[in-house]
């Protein structure tokens, strides 16, 4: 009983801190400039959480695979390619580079 109770508990502290800013600060109108820069901040944050992964996907040994495969993976984003599609490309330009080169 003490497992559910600790999971309750664990519930309540996870939940308060994300639903106070949205009741306390519903009403509050931000600058411009500082709604312009909020919009980035889950492109940067995503990021910055799948960089590091990125390089060490093929390896310790194969860094070069690994970054030509970040390279597509990019160069089809920016042409708003599907994400399976940059997902695809990703994984078939790391794979092309570690068949040929390494």
């Amino acid at each position: 009983m003490t497992l559910v109770y600790l999971v309750i508990a664990m519930a309540i502290v996870t939940y308060i801190p994300r639903m106070l800013p949205l009741v306390l600060l519903q009403n509050v109108s931000l600058p411009s400039s500082v709604n312009r820069f909020m919009v980035f901040i889950p492109y940067a944050a995503l990021g910055a959480l799948i960089f590091p992964g990125v390089l060490h996907s093929t390896g310790d040994n194969h860094l070069e695979s690994a970054i030509m495969g970040c390279i597509v993976a990019i160069l089809l984003a920016l042409f708003r390619c599907n994400l399976i599609l940059v997902v695809m490309g990703g994984i078939a330009g790391a794979f092309v580079v570690n068949v040929l080169f390494i």
